[in-house]
């Protein structure tokens, strides 16, 4: 028996092809610096563990967590909305998922019909490619360049292609190029979407990990909740990447078709953590600002590093990346290959998030600074 012609469609998950390459390094026994996928290398903060475990011991939440969200997380996110961004939505304007990723790729199960477009930025993160294929969409790409500050050329696309747009996919700030968007920029999307009646899906899962001036909501436009849907992740911003709970905001209609879409796929986000993660959003600033600090600190500590070593790399304004220009004689691929063999470090190439970061790299902000000091004399060494 074949495989789906779906499932023949969908790209190789580049982070499961690097991890390979990883594995058979380590195996080979030698010394490697993993700075490709961006999972947290500091383990949940304490007080978020002891709301989990408090949660997890209430035989009322070891039940099936049928629904689109218990009262108290969307209580909880309700409020967050408020607090963090001055926006007013209603609990059933918002819903939990099982991780951002899970927002993002059944999104287009509910409102993409075969042949339909959707517009995808690239570089981008390859879960908006993956639920286009999936839903039978047809992708139209947004080349984000350096030379437009990693943004969108609205104006650049054709208007036939916005007529028959059913979904635009935005990521600010954005994984890799680690780009924000401002309001301005929302503002022009908001009124196209209004015009040509498209939903814009924006994934705001780096929302809180910033280093300077605190990330927008596409909801502080008015109007916005009626074309619009943000997802939001408790994985970067809590190091709650492996328990999973993220949460989507939009307008009722949008969450009406996702929640169909997940009704009849999963069986919901696990209630322990929907409860633990409600207290989390409104207990937890401090460790979410310590986090931040962090990542902030070890993203100048490699800009300055790999800067003076002679590389070319874009000053970072949040996330846990750095973006790095590479030479022209090198693909992505060949670059990441011979980091690997020559200085035993592990990072992602620029093509696994489109044909536009074939000439980059990205590395993760996932390792100790005396860690972070060592790959960096590794690199220095590199004649590129």
């Amino acid at each position: 028996m074949d495989f789906s012609n779906r499932v023949k469609s969908l790209p190789p998950y580049i982070f499961i092809e690097i991890d390979k390459k990883k594995k058979a390094a380590l195996a080979a026994g030698r010394d490697i610096i993993n700075l490709g996928i961006g999972d947290p290398d500091k383990q949940t903060p304490k007080r978020v563990l002891e709301a989990i475990k408090k949660a997890t011991d209430n035989p009322k939440n070891h039940c099936y967590p049928i629904g689109r969200g218990m009262k108290v997380f969307k209580t909880a996110i309700v409020a967050w909305m408020k607090k963090r961004f001055a926006v007013e939505v209603t609990e059933d304007e918002v819903m939990a998922l099982i991780g951002a990723k899970d927002g993002i790729t059944h999104l287009p199960l509910a409102f993409v019909n075969p042949g339909d477009i959707v517009l995808i930025p690239d570089p981008g993160y390859p879960g908006y490619m993956a639920g286009t294929i999936m839903a039978g969409g047809t992708a139209f790409i947004m080349p984000l360049r350096k030379e437009n500050k990693f943004m969108p050329d609205l104006d650049a696309i054709p208007e036939a292609v916005y007529k028959n747009t059913k979904m635009m996919f935005l990521n600010y700030p954005n994984n890799p190029t680690s780009a924000m968007a401002d309001l301005k920029f929302f503002e022009k999307v908001v009124k196209l979407a209004e015009k040509y009646d498209f939903l814009i899906v924006q994934d705001n899962a780096y929302s809180e990990t910033y280093f300077d001036k605190p990330p927008v909501s596409i909801f502080q436009v008015p109007g916005a909740i009626k074309h619009a849907i943000e997802i939001f992740s408790m994985s970067k911003t809590y190091n709650m990447t492996g328990w999973r709970v993220g949460y989507a905001v939009g307008g009722e209609k949008f969450i009406n078709g996702l929640g169909t879409i997940k009704e009849n796929m999963d069986s919901g986000t696990v209630s322990a953590l929907q409860e633990a993660s409600a207290w989390v959003l409104e207990n937890c600033d401090e460790e979410a600002g310590q986090i931040r600090e962090l990542y902030k600190s070890r993203a100048e500590i490699f800009y300055k590093g790999l800067t003076a070593a002679g590389f070319d790399v874009l000053k970072s304004e949040g996330t846990l990346y750095l973006w790095i220009k590479i030479p022209d004689k090198y693909t992505s691929m060949e670059f990441v290959s011979r980091v690997l063999e020559e200085a035993d470090i592990v990072i992602t190439p620029g093509i696994g998030f489109g044909k536009n970061g074939d000439k980059y790299v990205r590395i993760a902000l996932t390792v100790d600074e005396p860690v972070a000091l060592k790959a960096i004399e590794r690199l220095k060494k590199l004649k590129i």
